[in-house]
């Protein structure tokens, strides 16, 4: 028994060391033996199969059972391994990485949060885009050349506008010419049988210190460019001659220094032709301007020339800070001073009597209260109102400016002109209506010493009381009395004060002109009074190119035509925007024909009934030979084009409020730019649509618009315009009358 044991014990040790080894053996030697080796029988086969050390049988002891391809047993793979990272490195790599995965978690999220604010609140950066294509052309460089280089007007030839095939314009290096000698400018005419003998001004009340006057030099500078927009031609503006800086500035502070009443520019760097300012037998004296009072001058001035002009009105009294406390003594002074009603007819409020408004600039011959009739043509007086604000700031050349204004347009002129400030109090919580203390303060702080007295506030909060019931609507987030909406009410508003000027110039701080302010401004007037009222509002609305429409008849025919017979320019595709033709019937969709409708007298909205005060037309349009409007005054001038904004993307063309609008937008015009001379008829029936119809638009169109709904006569002034590059000047005229049949306004961005 105990042998019998031994041996099984024996035989399943040596199955086990058999199986082990054939189960290891080395797979590759043969795949088909690798299966099947592979394969571990269950142990009661190895048992009974495998050999016994201790059999005797020969077969098994032999091992011819054995197949003759059975592999070799072979040793087992060692594992081998290059280096083991220690834990803690391990620990650290995974703190790392899991820092960064939050680290660039946070950052998207705030990126995200970022982009969506951005998004929100419209400040999320564009890419840049590309370059206006203006951009491309050439500056020209003939616009300073010196002194020394002038030549006569008629030889010059001009850098621009040019033929493109020309060359340009040869310049020497270096000039030997002697510097010129400048001459005094006197634009003032000098016998006025017209009118009453102009009167002479001082800066002084002792009538000792002269106006100095402005110099000049004759010629242009070598290859000076021509107003490529406008001209010096048609406006009979001197263009043959040239302003200098010592001899423009120089009479008003520009070139000396403070102690001696200069302003202490001009000092240094280059002074060639200030020594032929000050020196010579008509030379400028240097005026000492810390101690001019303006206000003073000014009325001074007037007072003295005040019979060559229409008996003032007497300006009203200011609600705000004259309120009577007796009822009867406010009648009283009511009727003593004649104002008229602001209502227009009787149903309004009572039974006032309403005196028409006058026409600004008639030319009538008034005598003088306790003289006889004289036979002088009595002048209109005009005011130039300057808009600026409480707080603004007045540069040196700022001070240069207003001198000028004040003393070419009002002293040397006779008093034909008014310079005063309309200033601007932002904070609508500062009562200037309520307290004669806090106005007087408010206005002496806002102007520079020598200005002081000369100015009128006025806040949009009391805007909001004088034309109340205006429906707000806050267009693009602006308030319909606020300055940038309705310019023009304070200028209605002063122009109703002030019943003494037939016009008045509504003139902004940053205009500037370099040439002299009085020629100017007589010659803007000149010109557009003789402008017949025939195709008027159709040449308004045009830039006119000289280089391209060639003379001012030229253009007045081309004008004609566009409007009859329409064009076939590719800028008339947006002619299906404006309104459809009188022809068609309400609603139809046939296409619009491509002429204009000529205005011809008053054009009121559809739902509106032409008030019989209204500038009726003599004869027809076909009838009239340019006869009608000749010789009077304007009641609008503008200096650029009167565009009419339908149909176009302009931002403003739709602030429109208090009209009905439910049907179609009434017709208007638009002018950019609030800088122009307005009439007091004009000025009062904006007043009146205001005040009592509840009626206005944008600033840049009220004006126009109103003119065009009463028949006013309105005009732009073709004044003559520089540009800094060289733009072919067909492309330029195609830019700027983009629009319908060849009219201005085409922008649709």
């Amino acid at each position: 028994m105990e042998e019998n044991a031994q041996r099984l014990s024996g035989r399943e040790t040596y199955d086990d060391a058999s199986d082990t080894e054939s189960y290891e053996s080395d797979p590759e030697s043969d795949l088909e033996k690798a299966q099947y080796t592979k394969r571990k029988p269950s142990a009661p086969f190895r048992r009974r199969d495998a050999p016994s050390a201790y059999s005797s049988s020969s077969r098994e002891t032999s091992g011819s059972h054995q197949h003759l391809l059975s592999a070799s047993p072979t040793k087992r793979k060692s594992t081998f391994y290059f280096y083991k990272i220690p834990p803690r490195v391990v620990r650290y790599m995974n703190w790392a990485l899991l820092s960064t995965m939050i680290i660039i978690a946070i950052c998207l999220i705030r990126a995200s949060y970022t982009s969506s604010r951005q998004v929100e609140m419209g400040t999320m950066e564009k890419s840049a885009p590309k370059p206006p294509p203006w951009e491309a052309f050439p500056f020209l460089k003939r616009y300073h050349g010196g002194i020394r280089t002038l030549i006569p007007k008629n030889t010059n030839t001009p850098e621009y506008p040019h033929d493109p095939i020309m060359t340009n314009i040869s310049v020497p290096k270096q000039e030997t010419k002697p510097l010129p000698k400048s001459i005094p400018f006197d634009p003032y005419p000098k016998t006025e049988k017209e009118y009453a003998k102009r009167q002479e001004c001082f800066l002084d009340a002792a009538e000792t210190v002269k106006v100095p006057r402005v110099r000049y030099y004759s010629g242009v500078v070598r290859g000076f460019p021509e107003a490529v927009m406008g001209s010096h031609e048609v406006l009979a503006l001197r263009d043959d001659i040239c302003f200098e800086r010592f001899g423009r500035l120089g009479p008003y502070g520009y070139g000396y220094s403070v102690k001696r009443g200069g302003t202490g520019v001009g000092l240094h760097g280059d002074r060639e032709g200030a020594e032929d300012l000050w020196t010579g037998p008509e030379s400028v004296t240097e005026v000492d301007y810390s101690n001019i009072e303006w206000v003073k001058v000014q009325a001074a001035c007037a007072t003295k020339n005040a019979g060559r002009f229409e008996p003032a009105e007497k300006p009203r009294k200011d609600l705000f800070l004259d309120i009577q406390a007796d009822e009867q003594k406010a009648s009283e002074d009511t009727s003593t001073d004649g104002e008229p009603s602001l209502v227009e007819d009787d149903s309004v409020v009572g039974k006032r009597d309403v005196p028409e408004v006058p026409a600004a600039g008639t030319n009538e011959t008034i005598a003088e209260p306790g003289t006889a009739q004289t036979n002088y043509t009595l002048l209109p007086r005009t005011a130039i109102l300057i808009r600026t604000w409480w707080d603004f700031h007045y540069s040196v050349e700022d001070i240069i400016y207003l001198r000028s204004l004040i003393a070419e347009l009002s002293l040397l002129s006779g008093g034909e002109f008014a310079v005063h400030f309309l200033v601007h109090v932002r904070d609508d919580n500062v009562p200037i209506w309520a307290d004669k203390k806090i106005y007087n303060r408010i206005l002496e702080n806002a102007l520079p010493p020598e200005f002081r007295g000369m100015g009128t506030l006025w806040s949009e909060r009391q805007m909001g009381l004088i034309y109340g019931g205006i429906q707000e609507s806050f267009f693009r987030d602006l308030p319909v009395h606020g300055v940038y909406r309705s310019t023009f009410m304070p200028v209605q508003y002063f122009s109703h004060q002030h019943p003494e000027y037939d016009f008045v110039w509504n003139w902004e701080m940053d205009v500037r002109y370099t040439g002299h302010w009085y020629h100017f401004f007589d010659q803007i007037r000149k010109w557009t009074k003789a402008q017949p009222r025939k195709g008027l509002w159709e040449r308004n609305g045009r830039f006119y190119i000289p280089s391209v429409h060639g003379s001012w008849e030229d253009f007045k025919q081309m004008v004609r035509v566009q409007t009859e017979m329409g064009t076939d320019s590719p800028n008339n595709v947006w002619s299906g925007l404006k309104s459809s033709s009188g022809n068609s019937m309400p609603g139809s969709r046939t296409a619009q024909a491509k002429s204009d409708k000529s205005i011809w007298g008053p054009e009121p909205p559809p739902d509106v009934l032409t008030n019989q005060n209204d500038i009726s037309p003599p004869t027809t349009y076909d009838k009239d030979k340019y006869e009608w409007g000749v010789g009077e005054e304007a009641d609008l001038i503008t200096f650029n084009p009167l565009f009419d904004p339908d149909g176009t993307t302009w931002f403003f063309t739709e602030d429109i409020t208090g009209y009905n609008t439910t049907s179609s937008l009434p017709p208007r015009r638009a002018a950019i730019t609030t800088t122009s001379r307005l009439s007091k008829r004009l000025l009062t029936l904006m007043h009146r649509e205001t005040v009592l119809k509840r009626h206005t638009m944008f600033s840049e169109m009220w004006p126009a618009s109103i003119s065009l709904h009463h028949g006013l006569k309105a005009v732009y002034a073709p004044h003559p315009m520089y540009i800094d590059r060289d733009w072919p000047p067909s492309y330029l005229a195609a830019v700027m009358n983009g629009g319908r049949n060849g009219a201005s306004g085409g922008a649709r961005t």
